[in-house]
């Protein structure tokens, strides 16, 4: 059960950092799930690293929306080029 709520919460993140990022950007549902848990995985990281978070403590919403913001931002920019 706790990977169904980790694909829902991942959509729901990577659907506020779609929301979040300006421009159009033209994912399905399973890239929009997959990019809101990278970006989860994404913030873990890096708070853990910073000293944030304790490892393999939970990460707050917005971290997660941002951490999935930036892969969007960076995805974008890869494909563009």
């Amino acid at each position: 059960m706790h990977y169904v709520w980790m694909v829902i919460v991942g959509f729901v993140v990577g659907l506020v950092a779609r929301a979040v990022l300006p421009g159009t950007q033209s994912l399905g549902f399973i890239l929009t799930a997959l990019l809101g848990i990278a970006g989860s995985f994404l913030a873990g990281f890096v708070g853990t690293q910073l000293g944030w978070y304790a490892p393999g403590a939970a990460v707050g919403f917005i971290a997660s929306v941002v951490g999935a913001a930036l892969l969007l931002f960076v995805v974008s920019k890869l494909k563009a080029s």
